[in-house]
């Protein structure tokens, strides 16, 4: 499986981005899809995830700001967010789980400005 992330960049305080993960290879296995990010000094955290049958969970700090959806025809995962905050800025990695290792997308830099 290959993960690819798109739709970073710098936006301003309260602005909005749309990550774009597309997956392709051997789809079938997978049993769920999700975003990380880390920051500078910072470890690795889960932002949202979403399972093959749609349940969905989100790190506090994000709840009510961001959303994760996906389409299935196109193999693609999403994240909307929404109302950034300076304490967004990261790395956002693109991740799949399915029976063996953890799959990571190359990760794309969203910065938020104040």
């Amino acid at each position: 499986v290959q993960l690819a992330e798109s739709g970073g960049g710098l936006v301003q305080a309260g602005g909005s981005l749309r990550l774009t993960c597309a997956a392709s290879g051997s789809m079938f296995r997978l049993n769920a899809m999700g975003w990380y990010r880390q920051a500078p000094g910072k470890q690795r955290e889960l932002v949202a995830g979403m399972t093959n049958g749609g349940r969905t969970n989100y790190a506090d700090s994000v709840k009510g700001r961001f959303t994760i959806s996906r389409d299935n025809a196109k193999n693609t995962v999403y994240l909307q967010m929404n109302s950034l905050k300076p304490e967004d800025t990261a790395v956002y990695y693109c991740n799949a789980l399915g029976p063996g290792p953890a799959y990571w997308g190359q990760g794309t830099q969203v910065t938020v400005s104040s």
